[in-house]
């Protein structure tokens, strides 16, 4: 099992945080069972019926449709996992994972609403 507390001063810079304001905030979730591989970047969208997330896809009607946090960590979640997201911070969107045809301009309002805003670092 991934460990949900880390040192972020051992976190190796990917381009993924795209700022330091708003201030990174996280919390631990769980994956819904068959999610599948999930890398880090994924936006995540949670499901109304159960409370867990999964990958966020606009074409979806229950409640995963809406981005509302991004996974920190490649997680396998094939089973229903516990994971560590972001629930707030500025995120590069060329590291991120959209689920389905979403992009950025599918997904922004929603991640917004939810204290996570996005930029474009090349």
């Amino acid at each position: 099992m991934a460990e949900l507390v880390q040192d972020v001063s051992k976190q190796n810079y990917d381009g993924l945080i795209g700022g330091t304001y708003p201030h990174v905030i996280t919390g631990g979730v769980t994956l819904a069972a068959g999610s599948g591989q999930l890398k880090r970047g994924t936006v995540l969208g949670k499901v109304t019926a159960s409370g867990n997330y999964t990958i966020a896809d606009s074409s979806k009607t229950d409640g995963s449709q809406i981005g509302s946090a991004i996974l920190i960590n490649d997680t396998d979640a094939t089973e229903a996992v516990k994971a560590e997201v972001y629930l707030t911070g500025m995120f590069n969107t060329e590291k991120l994972t959209f689920g389905g045809s979403d992009t950025r301009e599918k997904q922004e309002d929603n991640l917004r609403n939810y204290g996570i805003y996005l930029t474009t670092l090349k």
